[in-house]
């Protein structure tokens, strides 16, 4: 009797040094890893138990977690471990419920469980040999967070001393688990204020998408173990979504899904997108609730077949104004992170996309500037179309009819006729003479670059696009597009002008968004297109669609009265711009100009005007330096249609005006004809020449 009763108070003091030995460990526990090695050192020379597990609730006291994991527990050994540790478990398992009502530690004989439907960190402790276990809810201030579970391999192991062993050190479990868990959330807090706070600085020194791109990559692999699905923007109208980030290494299993919901238009009435964009806070879409509503089915198709349980979704904003929308794929991410992660990526997101508008109007005001400058370089303006004949009146007449409407022109005639300056006569001439009439020359364009040029393109869309471009139809809207030598446009690209002509829509190269534009077309050529079109280099649809108001111009060969005209108004511009007072050109030489071909028509005229303007040395041009001509461009040998009388009529009322009916002295008319006041008078007398002719 009293030998049992020896080895009774052996066992207790045996226990009692265990417990003291464990509770003076206890007090220097710094982390999970020093209560762990505690528990399974300490605790096991007290109690016989084949593993253990501690577990943690969520802040809502919805589901628990892991919280400690025995590193010598025979369910290591299995695949479901790690899903096991990381999965958090409802508190209604019908196990840790019936723990945290029970003030006193609970035994469970685990082969009285329905094993199929238990959790699966039962399961694999059961798989693993356990048959009983103990649970104890270790006490808390407000609520028990946390929970001691340990297992035997056989039934009976946890007798009444194992019991009250677990009573007797449970608070201590409980304050050093509670300690551990309120230092890890404030390391946590301070790692997350820190990253956030280096997220910011790196934010702040991004510029582009791809220095975006790269800083929110590493913000989420390193913080959160995630990596981003989409970021989708609302564009200018307000109601469209269009994908702006994601990582396409995602979906490389569901690429033709990807494609599909990538390329659709969203908006921002759509179910998800409204519910995103309506929370102040990162909201969890559970996949399995919103397939059971019904909601979305491509969407809910799409996360099945990348295997989630969850998609977390949050708003991009700034201030009051929403951005877009950022998705995750992910069934675990802490929100509040997520929160702060958003804030600093819709100041980057707002800052890029402010640039690129900046980008895109000092492009436009750029190129406007150049247009502006080439009319003032040209001074082009409809008063100073010079012409008076039958054959520029019945241009004129043609002009006036079509300036005010908004029907497309097509310029018809040689070379250096002035279809340019027809073209902005009748924009300077129709209610869009307010902006600005865009010119481009399909001729001076490589074809691989004419698409771009009328169309624009997105950043990135092919190589060497480093930055968005707006393309001339869109610099074009409610104004004016001359598409100057319209018939060297390659084949391919007239396919596409001839529909946005049809449609009066446009895509940006590389864009996924419509544009509208209002643009009236007026188009020139020195080519015959219909010969175009029977060889098949152009387009009979496009022929028919720009052909809608042709103008002829008469090439300067058939404008032989205005030739002098022409001469005075090229040596006015040409003394203003070169400083020389050059009054005009001797008889002789206005006869040559006559008696020339012009095959380069009034182009030629004015270059070479220009010339023999700097190359004077003298008021009066008295030579001129005509080019030879080839044999085909010799005027052909035809009669005369007027009398030397009409010709030297003609010339000599031309004179007058532009001497502004001076004849004698110094810079008069008769000084610049080489002939006596007298002679000149009587020449005006004689051919009935009156002030009226020439005032």
């Amino acid at each position: 009797m009293r030998m049992l009763r020896n080895e009774e108070l052996a066992e207790k003091e045996r226990i009692n040094d265990a417990l003291l030995e464990l509770s003076n460990r206890m007090v220097k526990v710094r982390d999970r890893k020093d209560l762990l090695h505690v528990i399974n050192s300490g605790l096991r020379k007290a109690i016989n138990f084949t593993a253990c597990v501690m577990t943690i609730l969520d802040e809502v006291h919805q589901t628990y977690n892991a919280f400690l994991t025995d590193p010598e527990s025979k369910s290591r050994d299995y695949a479901a471990y790690n899903e096991a540790i990381s999965t958090p478990y409802p508190v209604g398992d019908g196990i840790y419920d019936v723990a945290a009502r029970s003030e006193e530690p609970v035994l469970f004989d685990m082969r009285n469980f329905d094993v199929e439907n238990a959790p699966v960190w039962f399961k694999l402790h059961y798989a693993a040999g356990a048959r009983e276990m103990l649970i104890k809810a270790l006490p808390g201030e407000d609520v028990r967070r946390h929970s001691l579970i340990l297992f035997s391999d056989e039934t009976g192991t946890f007798d009444d001393c194992a019991v009250h062993i677990i009573e007797r050190i449970a608070s201590q479990l409980s304050t050093a688990a509670s300690n551990i868990t309120a230092n890890e959330e404030i390391l946590n807090r301070e790692s997350e204020k820190s990253f956030l706070l280096d997220f910011s600085q790196n934010i702040a020194a991004v510029r582009t998408k791809p220095d975006l791109e790269a800083a929110i990559s590493d913000a989420l692999e390193h913080l959160l173990s995630t990596r981003l699905a989409m970021i989708r923007v609302i564009e200018d109208d307000g109601v469209t979504l269009t994908p702006y980030l994601w990582d396409i290494s995602l979906f490389a299993g569901v690429m033709d899904m990807f494609d599909q919901l990538a390329n659709r238009r969203a908006t921002v009435d759509e179910y998800f997108f409204a519910q995103v964009l309506a929370s102040k806070e990162p909201i969890v879409i559970d996949i399995a609730e919103e397939e059971r509503k019904g909601n979305s089915p491509n969407y809910i198709a799409f996360w099945k077949r990348l295997g989630l349980k969850n998609v977390y979704a949050a708003a991009l904003r700034v201030g009051q104004e929403n951005l877009g929308t950022m998705f995750f794929l992910s069934d675990n991410l802490n929100l509040n992170l997520l929160k702060g992660l958003c804030a600093q990526i819709s100041i980057a997101i707002s800052n890029i996309r402010a640039n690129e508008k900046i980008l895109a109007y000092k492009q436009l005001l750029e190129i406007e500037n150049d247009q502006l400058k080439e009319q003032i370089r040209t001074i082009y303006n409809f008063s100073e179309i010079v012409g008076s004949g039958p054959e520029m009146q019945e241009v004129y007449h043609l002009m006036s009819l079509v300036a005010d409407s908004a029907s497309t022109v097509l310029l018809l005639g040689e070379t250096g006729t002035g279809k340019e300056l027809i073209a902005r006569a009748i924009h300077s001439a129709s209610p869009r003479r307010d902006k600005l009439m865009i010119k481009v020359n399909c001729a001076a364009l490589p074809a691989s670059l004419i698409e771009s040029e009328l169309f624009g393109h997105e950043k990135g869309a092919f190589t060497g696009a480093v930055e968005r471009r707006i393309g001339k139809f869109e610099l074009a809207d409610q104004s004016t597009l001359f598409l100057d030598e319209i018939g060297e446009m390659p084949l391919e690209a007239q396919v596409k002008l001839l529909r946005v002509l049809q449609e009066k829509e446009l895509e940006r190269i590389g864009g996924k968004t419509t544009i509208k534009v209002d643009v009236r077309i007026i188009a020139a050529t020195n080519r015959n297109l219909e010969e175009e079109v029977r060889a098949g280099r152009f387009r009979s649809d496009l022929y028919y669609r720009l052909n809608v108001f042709p103008i002829v111009l008469p090439p300067l060969r058939n404008r032989r009265d205005d030739i002098v005209p022409l001469t005075h108004f090229f040596v006015d511009r040409y003394n203003k711009t070169s400083g020389r007072k050059v009054t005009g050109f001797s008889p002789r030489v206005i006869q040559e100009l006559q008696a020339y071909p012009w095959p380069g028509n009034v182009r030629e005229l004015e270059h070479l005007v220009e010339r023999s303007v700097l190359l004077s040395e003298d008021a009066i041009i008295r030579e001129i330096h005509l080019p030879k001509l080839r044999p085909e461009e010799k005027m052909p040998v035809a009669p005369l249609s007027r009398t030397l009388s009409e010709v030297e009529r003609t010339y000599i009322i031309e004179v007058l005006r532009q001497f502004q009916g001076k004849i004698s002295g110094m810079d008069g008319a008769a000084e610049f004809l080489d002939i006596p006041a007298t002679t000149l008078h009587s020449k005006i007398k004689k051919l009935k020449i009156s002030k009226a002719d020439y005032f």
